[in-house]
């Protein structure tokens, strides 16, 4: 039986989901880096095994390679706790879900490294106008999950469990940090990330 491994870059929001969620369920696994500053996301030997050259993708205990970093989430899931995904009530499963999604569908895929570089590449976007798109869609998504952790957050972001929202929401701070995103309107969202970051999992998962 093959060993967990995780093709990797650092500064990738999913795969820091994907590092955070392995810690969390104390997972020991292979780093194997893919170096986006040489393209090695664009190699053969890569692309053969992540069709669509993205980052994160899990080799799994069976030798199979799961990419997208929820389902290789959901995946880890089904090996070892704890839940990141609890089962035990459907209506709650779905709010996770939900709000996995509102971060992994509507935030993160707007914002991008290859989005940003078809930005200012293709479409000749100078530096202001890239970043102003970048905040803009932060800032969109961080309303409306502002909104839903303020309805739905106990000690952690979806009750009083740690669950896979916590896992995605910090992954996206960092992201609107670097991009110097005023988080002023989203307070809630700041205190469970300022939180959550002290949590050794989290630490040992953190891109620096």
């Amino acid at each position: 039986m093959a060993d967990l491994a995780l093709y990797d870059f650092p500064r990738s929001s999913s795969s820091y989901r994907v590092r955070i969620a392995l810690a969390l369920k104390g997972l020991r696994y292979e780093k194997r880096l893919v170096n986006f500053r040489e393209d090695e996301q664009r190699s053969a030997d890569f692309l053969a095994r992540a069709p669509a050259g993205l980052v994160p993708a899990l080799q799994t205990t069976e030798g199979q390679t799961l990419t997208q970093s929820v389902a290789i989430i959901q995946y880890l899931d089904s090996i070892a706790e704890p839940l990141l995904f609890p089962r035990a009530n459907p209506l709650d499963q779905a709010q996770i879900w939900s709000m996995v999604l509102d971060i992994a569908c509507d935030i993160h895929p707007l914002n991008n490294l290859r989005v940003l570089n078809y930005l200012q590449g293709e479409l000749a976007a100078d530096v202001d106008a890239k970043e102003t798109w970048y905040r803009h869609w932060i800032a969109r998504g961080f309303e409306a999950l502002e909104c839903r952790v303020g309805k739905f957050g106990g000690k952690f972001c979806y009750g009083d469990n740690l669950t896979a929202v916590d896992v995605c929401l910090v992954p996206q701070m960092y992201n609107a940090r670097r991009f110097n995103t005023d988080l002023g309107p989203f307070p809630k969202l700041v205190e469970y990330d300022h939180f959550l970051r002290e949590h050794p999992a989290f630490v040992e998962a953190a891109p620096e």
